[in-house]
Protein backbone atom coordinates (compact mmCIF):
# COMPACT_ATOMS: atom_id res chain seq x y z
CA UNK A 1 0.00 0.00 0.00
CA UNK A 2 1.18 3.41 -1.16
CA UNK A 3 1.31 6.22 1.28
CA UNK A 4 0.50 9.90 0.37
CA UNK A 5 3.29 11.53 0.28
CA UNK A 6 3.23 14.61 3.33
CA UNK A 7 3.14 18.51 2.61
CA UNK A 8 5.90 20.37 3.86
CA UNK A 9 5.90 24.23 3.90
CA UNK A 10 8.29 26.09 2.03
CA UNK A 11 9.22 29.87 1.78
CA UNK A 12 9.39 31.30 -1.41
CA UNK A 13 12.43 33.65 -1.72
CA UNK A 14 11.06 37.52 -3.06
CA UNK A 15 12.01 38.00 -6.33
CA UNK A 16 15.70 40.35 -6.72
CA UNK A 17 16.34 42.55 -9.43
CA UNK A 18 19.65 42.53 -12.11
CA UNK A 19 21.87 44.30 -9.52
CA UNK A 20 20.50 41.86 -6.82
CA UNK A 21 18.48 44.11 -4.75
CA UNK A 22 14.45 42.98 -3.32
CA UNK A 23 11.96 44.11 -5.35
CA UNK A 24 9.53 46.23 -3.11
CA UNK A 25 6.55 44.36 -2.30
CA UNK A 26 3.45 46.40 -4.97
CA UNK A 27 0.76 46.80 -2.41
CA UNK A 28 -3.61 47.26 -3.89
CA UNK A 29 -6.57 47.97 -2.68
CA UNK A 30 -7.39 49.13 1.17
CA UNK A 31 -3.90 48.02 2.38
CA UNK A 32 -2.00 50.71 -0.57
CA UNK A 33 -4.31 53.59 0.42
CA UNK A 34 -3.13 53.10 3.83
CA UNK A 35 0.47 53.29 3.42
CA UNK A 36 -0.21 56.06 0.62
CA UNK A 37 -1.68 57.66 3.55
CA UNK A 38 1.40 57.15 6.20
CA UNK A 39 3.54 58.22 3.65
CA UNK A 40 1.68 61.69 3.17
CA UNK A 41 1.46 61.91 6.90
CA UNK A 42 5.41 61.39 6.94
CA UNK A 43 6.44 63.67 4.61
CA UNK A 44 3.89 66.31 5.96
CA UNK A 45 6.00 66.42 9.33
CA UNK A 46 9.17 66.76 7.49
CA UNK A 47 9.93 70.52 6.96
CA UNK A 48 10.19 71.29 2.94
CA UNK A 49 12.71 73.57 1.58
CA UNK A 50 10.26 76.17 1.24
CA UNK A 51 9.12 76.12 4.79
CA UNK A 52 12.83 76.34 5.70
CA UNK A 53 13.58 79.86 3.01
CA UNK A 54 13.90 83.07 4.47
CA UNK A 55 9.96 85.03 4.74
CA UNK A 56 11.34 87.47 1.74
CA UNK A 57 11.72 84.42 -0.47
CA UNK A 58 8.56 82.91 0.20
CA UNK A 59 6.32 85.45 -0.33
CA UNK A 60 7.65 85.72 -4.28
CA UNK A 61 4.84 84.74 -6.50
CA UNK A 62 5.07 81.00 -7.35
CA UNK A 63 5.14 80.19 -11.02
CA UNK A 64 1.42 78.85 -12.29
CA UNK A 65 1.47 75.46 -12.76
CA UNK A 66 -0.98 73.08 -15.04
CA UNK A 67 -3.72 71.80 -12.86
CA UNK A 68 -3.34 68.61 -11.70
CA UNK A 69 -6.08 66.23 -11.81
CA UNK A 70 -7.91 65.73 -8.86
CA UNK A 71 -7.42 62.52 -6.81
CA UNK A 72 -10.20 60.28 -6.48
CA UNK A 73 -11.31 60.49 -2.41
CA UNK A 74 -9.35 57.46 -0.49
CA UNK A 75 -12.28 57.14 2.23
CA UNK A 76 -9.48 58.93 4.92
CA UNK A 77 -9.03 61.86 6.20
CA UNK A 78 -7.03 64.45 4.66
CA UNK A 79 -3.25 64.94 5.83
CA UNK A 80 -4.26 68.19 6.98
CA UNK A 81 -6.53 66.98 9.47
CA UNK A 82 -6.49 64.44 12.25
CA UNK A 83 -9.17 61.80 12.44
CA UNK A 84 -12.15 63.44 14.77
CA UNK A 85 -12.71 61.53 18.10
CA UNK A 86 -16.16 60.99 19.49
CA UNK A 87 -17.06 63.60 21.46
CA UNK A 88 -17.00 62.70 25.49
CA UNK A 89 -19.69 62.01 27.21
CA UNK A 90 -20.67 64.89 29.48
CA UNK A 91 -23.04 65.76 32.16
CA UNK A 92 -26.40 67.37 31.59
CA UNK A 93 -26.08 70.94 32.78
CA UNK A 94 -28.99 73.58 32.91
CA UNK A 95 -27.38 77.18 32.70
CA UNK A 96 -29.06 80.47 32.78
CA UNK A 97 -33.15 80.96 33.25
CA UNK A 98 -34.03 77.08 32.55
CA UNK A 99 -33.98 76.61 35.82
CA UNK A 100 -34.41 78.87 39.26
CA UNK A 101 -33.58 76.84 42.30
CA UNK A 102 -33.44 77.94 46.06
CA UNK A 103 -30.67 76.08 47.76
CA UNK A 104 -30.21 75.66 51.65
CA UNK A 105 -27.40 74.67 53.16
CA UNK A 106 -26.03 75.54 56.57
CA UNK A 107 -27.95 75.21 59.71
CA UNK A 108 -28.19 78.73 60.56
CA UNK A 109 -30.37 78.81 57.60
CA UNK A 110 -34.02 79.90 58.24
CA UNK A 111 -35.63 76.29 56.62
CA UNK A 112 -38.86 75.75 54.74
CA UNK A 113 -39.96 72.65 56.58
CA UNK A 114 -42.97 70.51 55.61
CA UNK A 115 -44.63 68.24 58.14
CA UNK A 116 -47.07 65.25 56.89
CA UNK A 117 -49.73 64.10 59.40
CA UNK A 118 -52.79 61.85 58.82
CA UNK A 119 -55.38 63.11 56.60
CA UNK A 120 -57.98 65.24 58.37
CA UNK A 121 -55.55 66.46 61.44
CA UNK A 122 -54.08 69.47 59.29
CA UNK A 123 -55.92 72.06 61.38
CA UNK A 124 -54.80 70.47 64.77
CA UNK A 125 -51.41 70.18 63.56
CA UNK A 126 -51.57 73.88 62.59
CA UNK A 127 -52.13 74.85 66.35
CA UNK A 128 -50.07 72.55 67.71
CA UNK A 129 -47.15 73.54 65.69
CA UNK A 130 -48.11 77.56 66.77
CA UNK A 131 -48.22 76.71 70.40
CA UNK A 132 -44.62 75.40 69.95
CA UNK A 133 -43.74 78.70 68.99
CA UNK A 134 -42.85 78.07 64.84
CA UNK A 135 -43.58 80.72 62.28
CA UNK A 136 -45.21 81.13 59.45
CA UNK A 137 -47.73 78.05 59.94
CA UNK A 138 -49.79 77.21 57.02
CA UNK A 139 -51.65 74.28 56.18
CA UNK A 140 -51.51 72.34 53.32
CA UNK A 141 -52.89 68.91 52.27
CA UNK A 142 -51.96 65.95 54.54
CA UNK A 143 -49.38 68.37 56.43
CA UNK A 144 -48.30 72.08 57.39
CA UNK A 145 -45.39 74.17 56.04
CA UNK A 146 -43.95 76.22 58.48
CA UNK A 147 -40.63 78.00 59.41
CA UNK A 148 -37.57 77.03 61.81
CA UNK A 149 -33.96 76.90 62.11
CA UNK A 150 -32.07 73.74 62.36
CA UNK A 151 -32.43 73.88 66.17
CA UNK A 152 -36.33 73.98 65.21
CA UNK A 153 -35.57 71.21 63.60
CA UNK A 154 -34.87 69.33 66.69
CA UNK A 155 -37.42 70.75 68.73
CA UNK A 156 -40.10 69.90 66.13
CA UNK A 157 -39.11 66.13 66.48
CA UNK A 158 -38.84 66.05 69.91
CA UNK A 159 -42.32 67.92 70.92
CA UNK A 160 -44.58 67.28 68.10
CA UNK A 161 -47.42 64.45 69.01
CA UNK A 162 -49.48 64.78 65.61
CA UNK A 163 -47.13 65.03 62.67
CA UNK A 164 -45.25 61.76 61.08
CA UNK A 165 -42.22 63.63 60.23
CA UNK A 166 -40.41 66.90 59.95
CA UNK A 167 -39.34 67.12 56.07
CA UNK A 168 -36.10 70.07 56.02
CA UNK A 169 -36.34 71.57 52.39
CA UNK A 170 -32.96 71.77 50.60
CA UNK A 171 -34.13 72.66 47.28
CA UNK A 172 -36.67 73.68 45.33
CA UNK A 173 -37.07 74.40 41.37
CA UNK A 174 -39.39 74.81 38.71
CA UNK A 175 -38.64 71.88 36.10
CA UNK A 176 -39.69 70.38 33.06
CA UNK A 177 -37.83 66.82 32.45
CA UNK A 178 -35.97 64.47 34.42
CA UNK A 179 -32.85 66.10 32.97
CA UNK A 180 -33.59 69.34 34.96
CA UNK A 181 -34.63 67.27 38.01
CA UNK A 182 -31.51 65.83 37.82
CA UNK A 183 -29.46 68.98 37.43
CA UNK A 184 -31.55 70.35 40.15
CA UNK A 185 -30.37 67.54 43.03
CA UNK A 186 -26.85 67.34 41.29
CA UNK A 187 -27.13 71.19 42.71
CA UNK A 188 -27.93 70.68 45.79
CA UNK A 189 -25.28 70.84 48.57
CA UNK A 190 -26.01 67.36 50.30
CA UNK A 191 -22.32 66.96 51.21
CA UNK A 192 -22.90 69.68 54.09
CA UNK A 193 -25.33 67.00 55.64
CA UNK A 194 -23.98 63.25 54.33
CA UNK A 195 -21.23 62.01 52.48
CA UNK A 196 -20.24 58.56 51.20
CA UNK A 197 -19.46 57.28 54.61
CA UNK A 198 -23.09 56.90 54.92
CA UNK A 199 -25.70 54.67 53.43
CA UNK A 200 -28.82 56.80 51.38
CA UNK A 201 -32.65 56.04 50.41
CA UNK A 202 -34.43 58.35 48.47
CA UNK A 203 -37.91 58.45 48.14
CA UNK A 204 -40.41 60.44 45.62
CA UNK A 205 -44.12 60.91 45.99
CA UNK A 206 -46.39 63.60 43.24
CA UNK A 207 -49.31 64.92 42.80
CA UNK A 208 -50.47 65.50 38.94
CA UNK A 209 -46.64 65.50 37.56
CA UNK A 210 -46.44 65.15 33.71
CA UNK A 211 -43.52 62.30 34.43
CA UNK A 212 -44.89 59.23 33.11
CA UNK A 213 -42.27 56.99 35.91
CA UNK A 214 -41.42 58.25 39.26
CA UNK A 215 -39.36 55.55 39.34
CA UNK A 216 -37.00 56.65 36.89
CA UNK A 217 -37.40 60.11 38.54
CA UNK A 218 -36.27 58.17 42.06
CA UNK A 219 -33.34 56.88 40.00
CA UNK A 220 -32.31 60.04 38.17
CA UNK A 221 -32.06 62.03 41.86
CA UNK A 222 -30.41 59.18 43.17
CA UNK A 223 -27.61 59.03 40.81
CA UNK A 224 -27.41 63.16 41.24
CA UNK A 225 -26.53 62.58 44.52
CA UNK A 226 -24.27 59.67 43.97
CA UNK A 227 -22.43 61.60 40.96
CA UNK A 228 -22.31 65.28 43.36
CA UNK A 229 -20.69 63.65 46.13
CA UNK A 230 -18.38 61.14 44.04
CA UNK A 231 -17.22 64.48 42.16
CA UNK A 232 -16.34 66.01 45.07
CA UNK A 233 -15.14 63.84 47.70
CA UNK A 234 -14.10 60.70 45.32
CA UNK A 235 -16.85 58.20 46.45
CA UNK A 236 -20.25 57.64 46.54
CA UNK A 237 -22.58 56.51 49.38
CA UNK A 238 -23.86 52.74 49.27
CA UNK A 239 -27.70 52.46 48.81
CA UNK A 240 -30.09 51.10 52.02
CA UNK A 241 -33.52 51.07 51.78
CA UNK A 242 -34.36 50.02 54.93
CA UNK A 243 -32.39 51.18 57.97
CA UNK A 244 -30.19 54.12 55.75
CA UNK A 245 -28.44 56.79 57.40
CA UNK A 246 -29.74 59.41 55.50
CA UNK A 247 -33.25 59.64 53.84
CA UNK A 248 -33.71 62.20 50.81
CA UNK A 249 -37.58 62.72 49.71
CA UNK A 250 -38.28 63.93 46.09
CA UNK A 251 -42.05 65.85 46.07
CA UNK A 252 -43.09 66.78 41.87
CA UNK A 253 -46.40 68.58 41.14
CA UNK A 254 -47.09 69.50 37.56
CA UNK A 255 -44.02 72.36 36.89
CA UNK A 256 -41.76 72.03 40.22
CA UNK A 257 -39.33 69.81 42.33
CA UNK A 258 -38.64 70.08 46.28
CA UNK A 259 -35.60 68.02 47.24
CA UNK A 260 -36.35 67.21 51.39
CA UNK A 261 -34.05 65.83 54.10
CA UNK A 262 -35.63 63.65 55.94
CA UNK A 263 -34.87 64.72 60.22
CA UNK A 264 -36.90 62.05 61.50
CA UNK A 265 -36.06 58.89 60.01
CA UNK A 266 -38.58 56.32 61.52
CA UNK A 267 -42.35 57.94 61.35
CA UNK A 268 -43.07 60.16 64.48
CA UNK A 269 -45.98 58.16 65.54
CA UNK A 270 -43.46 55.11 66.79
CA UNK A 271 -42.65 56.74 69.63
CA UNK A 272 -40.48 53.63 71.25
CA UNK A 273 -43.10 51.75 73.08
CA UNK A 274 -45.91 50.07 71.38
CA UNK A 275 -44.77 46.12 70.96
CA UNK A 276 -48.12 44.78 71.34
CA UNK A 277 -51.32 45.89 68.97
CA UNK A 278 -54.58 44.96 69.18
CA UNK A 279 -57.14 43.92 66.23
CA UNK A 280 -57.63 47.45 65.42
CA UNK A 281 -54.38 49.76 66.32
CA UNK A 282 -54.62 53.22 66.39
CA UNK A 283 -51.57 55.41 65.17
CA UNK A 284 -50.12 57.13 67.99
CA UNK A 285 -50.02 60.79 66.56
CA UNK A 286 -54.05 59.74 65.43
CA UNK A 287 -54.85 58.66 69.01
CA UNK A 288 -53.35 62.26 69.83
CA UNK A 289 -55.18 63.91 67.19
CA UNK A 290 -58.44 62.33 68.11
CA UNK A 291 -57.64 63.89 71.71
CA UNK A 292 -57.11 67.06 70.26
CA UNK A 293 -60.39 66.92 68.18
CA UNK A 294 -62.29 66.20 71.01
CA UNK A 295 -60.81 69.02 72.96
CA UNK A 296 -59.80 66.97 76.07
CA UNK A 297 -58.51 69.11 78.94
CA UNK A 298 -55.50 66.97 80.81
CA UNK A 299 -57.22 68.11 83.88
CA UNK A 300 -60.52 66.38 83.50
CA UNK A 301 -61.44 62.19 83.76
CA UNK A 302 -60.89 60.55 80.24
CA UNK A 303 -62.23 56.85 79.44
CA UNK A 304 -61.79 54.18 76.89
CA UNK A 305 -64.43 51.59 76.54
CA UNK A 306 -62.95 49.98 73.92
CA UNK A 307 -59.20 50.48 74.95
CA UNK A 308 -57.60 47.31 72.83
CA UNK A 309 -53.93 47.47 73.59
CA UNK A 310 -54.08 51.28 75.46
CA UNK A 311 -53.02 53.48 72.73
CA UNK A 312 -55.19 56.45 73.41
CA UNK A 313 -54.81 56.42 76.98
CA UNK A 314 -51.04 56.30 77.20
CA UNK A 315 -51.03 59.48 74.61
CA UNK A 316 -52.82 61.31 77.18
CA UNK A 317 -50.87 60.37 80.17
CA UNK A 318 -47.90 61.39 78.20
CA UNK A 319 -49.71 65.22 77.80
CA UNK A 320 -51.23 65.11 81.19
CA UNK A 321 -47.23 64.61 82.33
CA UNK A 322 -45.69 66.87 79.51
CA UNK A 323 -43.70 64.25 78.16
CA UNK A 324 -42.50 65.06 74.91
CA UNK A 325 -43.77 62.00 72.56
CA UNK A 326 -39.71 61.82 71.08
CA UNK A 327 -38.34 61.71 74.41
CA UNK A 328 -37.23 57.74 74.39
CA UNK A 329 -36.24 57.46 70.58
CA UNK A 330 -33.69 58.24 68.32
CA UNK A 331 -33.52 60.33 65.06
CA UNK A 332 -32.14 60.46 61.48
CA UNK A 333 -30.75 63.79 62.66
CA UNK A 334 -28.27 62.60 64.73
CA UNK A 335 -26.94 60.44 62.25
CA UNK A 336 -26.08 63.31 59.92
CA UNK A 337 -22.93 65.32 59.41
CA UNK A 338 -21.58 68.22 61.97
CA UNK A 339 -24.71 66.96 64.29
CA UNK A 340 -24.83 68.62 67.37
CA UNK A 341 -25.03 66.19 70.37
CA UNK A 342 -24.16 68.36 73.24
CA UNK A 343 -27.37 71.07 72.43
CA UNK A 344 -29.64 67.70 71.18
CA UNK A 345 -28.84 66.36 74.70
CA UNK A 346 -29.35 70.04 76.56
CA UNK A 347 -32.90 69.96 74.87
CA UNK A 348 -33.91 66.54 75.94
CA UNK A 349 -32.53 67.47 79.64
CA UNK A 350 -34.72 70.19 79.63
CA UNK A 351 -37.45 68.47 78.45
CA UNK A 352 -36.95 66.15 81.34
CA UNK A 353 -36.76 68.73 83.81
CA UNK A 354 -40.29 69.87 82.62
CA UNK A 355 -41.55 65.92 82.94
CA UNK A 356 -44.32 66.08 85.98
CA UNK A 357 -44.36 62.70 87.93
CA UNK A 358 -47.62 62.16 89.07
CA UNK A 359 -51.02 62.62 87.31
CA UNK A 360 -53.89 63.18 89.62
CA UNK A 361 -56.95 63.12 86.54
CA UNK A 362 -58.47 59.26 86.80
CA UNK A 363 -57.38 57.50 83.29
CA UNK A 364 -59.43 54.32 82.86
CA UNK A 365 -59.27 51.95 80.03
CA UNK A 366 -61.73 48.69 79.75
CA UNK A 367 -62.32 45.76 77.15
CA UNK A 368 -63.61 42.49 77.00
CA UNK A 369 -60.41 41.07 75.59
CA UNK A 370 -58.24 39.90 78.69
CA UNK A 371 -54.87 39.81 76.31
CA UNK A 372 -55.78 43.19 75.48
CA UNK A 373 -55.53 44.68 78.58
CA UNK A 374 -52.24 42.68 79.49
CA UNK A 375 -51.06 44.12 75.93
CA UNK A 376 -51.93 47.81 77.24
CA UNK A 377 -50.33 47.17 80.49
CA UNK A 378 -47.34 46.05 78.80
CA UNK A 379 -47.71 48.93 76.38
CA UNK A 380 -47.55 51.13 79.91
CA UNK A 381 -44.90 50.10 81.44
CA UNK A 382 -42.26 50.26 78.14
CA UNK A 383 -43.39 53.89 78.01
CA UNK A 384 -41.77 54.78 81.14
CA UNK A 385 -45.31 55.01 83.03
CA UNK A 386 -45.83 53.72 86.68
CA UNK A 387 -48.38 51.22 87.24
CA UNK A 388 -51.38 53.12 88.40
CA UNK A 389 -51.12 55.97 85.47
CA UNK A 390 -53.89 54.38 83.68
CA UNK A 391 -55.90 51.96 85.08
CA UNK A 392 -56.72 48.87 82.94
CA UNK A 393 -59.33 46.65 83.74
CA UNK A 394 -61.70 43.79 82.12
CA UNK A 395 -64.85 45.10 81.76
CA UNK A 396 -67.96 45.71 79.68
CA UNK A 397 -68.69 49.18 78.49
CA UNK A 398 -72.32 48.56 79.98
CA UNK A 399 -70.85 48.24 83.04
CA UNK A 400 -68.03 51.41 82.75
CA UNK A 401 -69.25 54.35 85.32
CA UNK A 402 -68.13 57.64 85.65
CA UNK A 403 -66.12 58.95 88.00
CA UNK A 404 -67.05 62.82 88.11
CA UNK A 405 -69.65 64.83 86.89
CA UNK A 406 -68.00 65.60 83.96
CA UNK A 407 -64.98 63.88 81.71
CA UNK A 408 -64.39 62.64 78.47
CA UNK A 409 -64.77 59.65 76.69
CA UNK A 410 -62.55 59.00 73.43
CA UNK A 411 -62.77 55.44 72.14
CA UNK A 412 -62.48 53.26 68.79
CA UNK A 413 -65.24 50.95 69.46
CA UNK A 414 -65.32 47.54 67.34
CA UNK A 415 -67.03 47.32 64.02
CA UNK A 416 -66.49 45.70 60.64
CA UNK A 417 -64.77 42.47 61.19
CA UNK A 418 -64.63 43.06 64.90
CA UNK A 419 -68.37 43.46 65.30
CA UNK A 420 -71.40 41.86 63.33
CA UNK A 421 -72.76 45.31 61.75
CA UNK A 422 -76.41 43.73 62.05
CA UNK A 423 -75.68 44.36 65.99
CA UNK A 424 -78.15 47.27 66.27
CA UNK A 425 -78.87 45.81 69.86
CA UNK A 426 -75.56 46.82 71.19
CA UNK A 427 -75.79 50.02 70.15
CA UNK A 428 -78.77 50.44 71.54
CA UNK A 429 -77.81 49.42 74.82
CA UNK A 430 -74.55 51.31 74.95
CA UNK A 431 -76.63 54.28 74.08
CA UNK A 432 -79.00 54.44 76.70
CA UNK A 433 -76.32 53.67 79.40
CA UNK A 434 -74.55 56.96 78.31
CA UNK A 435 -77.78 59.16 78.70
CA UNK A 436 -78.35 56.97 81.75
CA UNK A 437 -75.31 57.65 83.62
CA UNK A 438 -72.91 60.02 81.63
CA UNK A 439 -75.15 63.58 81.27
CA UNK A 440 -72.32 65.95 80.83
CA UNK A 441 -70.01 63.81 79.52
CA UNK A 442 -68.37 64.82 76.33
CA UNK A 443 -68.52 61.20 73.71
CA UNK A 444 -65.86 60.82 70.82
CA UNK A 445 -65.98 58.21 68.58
CA UNK A 446 -63.97 57.37 65.65
CA UNK A 447 -65.43 54.63 63.87
CA UNK A 448 -65.49 53.63 59.45
CA UNK A 449 -68.76 52.75 59.91
CA UNK A 450 -70.82 56.31 58.71
CA UNK A 451 -74.18 55.19 60.35
CA UNK A 452 -73.58 54.62 63.87
CA UNK A 453 -74.98 57.81 65.35
CA UNK A 454 -78.69 56.47 63.95
CA UNK A 455 -77.68 52.91 65.22
CA UNK A 456 -76.77 55.12 68.39
CA UNK A 457 -80.13 57.16 68.21
CA UNK A 458 -77.60 60.03 69.02
CA UNK A 459 -77.06 63.31 67.08
CA UNK A 460 -73.68 64.31 66.78
CA UNK A 461 -72.71 67.35 67.93
CA UNK A 462 -69.52 68.06 65.52
CA UNK A 463 -67.77 64.94 62.57
CA UNK A 464 -64.71 65.09 61.55
CA UNK A 465 -62.95 63.36 58.65
CA UNK A 466 -60.24 60.91 59.42
CA UNK A 467 -58.65 58.36 58.12
CA UNK A 468 -57.57 55.63 60.53
CA UNK A 469 -54.81 54.08 58.09
CA UNK A 470 -56.60 53.17 54.32
CA UNK A 471 -60.00 53.16 56.29
CA UNK A 472 -62.39 56.51 55.45
CA UNK A 473 -63.61 57.27 59.45
CA UNK A 474 -65.71 59.68 61.02
CA UNK A 475 -64.69 61.18 64.58
CA UNK A 476 -68.51 62.18 65.90
CA UNK A 477 -68.68 64.45 69.15
CA UNK A 478 -71.55 63.75 71.20
CA UNK A 479 -72.41 65.86 73.99
CA UNK A 480 -74.57 63.93 76.37
CA UNK A 481 -77.47 64.89 78.19
CA UNK A 482 -80.08 63.00 80.25
CA UNK A 483 -83.24 61.84 78.68
CA UNK A 484 -82.64 63.27 75.41
CA UNK A 485 -81.58 62.34 71.59
CA UNK A 486 -78.50 63.78 72.02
Amino acid sequence: MTSTPKKTLTLKQKPRTTDGTVTERQRSGARARQAQQMQRLREDATPSPEAAAPKAERSRPKPKLAAQPKKAPSGYASPSSKPARPPAPKRHHIEGPKIQAKFSAQRSDEFVIFAPCPLGLEEALATELIALGFAQVSQGRAGCHFMADWQGVLRANLYSRLATRILVQMSFAKIQNEDELYELAYQTPWENWFGAEQTLRVDTSAIRSPFQSLQYANLRVKDAICDRLRDREGARPDIDTVRPDAKVHVFLNEDSATLYIDSSGESLFKRGWRYDKGEAPLRENLASGLLALADWDPNSPLIDPFCGSGTILIEAAWIALGAPPGIWRPFHFERLRHHDARAWQDLKAEAHANISTTIEVPLIGSDLNPAAIQAARSNMARAHLPADTIRFEVCNALDIQPVAAQGWIVTNPPYGERLDDTDTEFWSDWAAHLKRNFSGWSVNVITSDLEIPSKLRLKPNRRFPLYNGPLDCRLFNFQMVAASNR
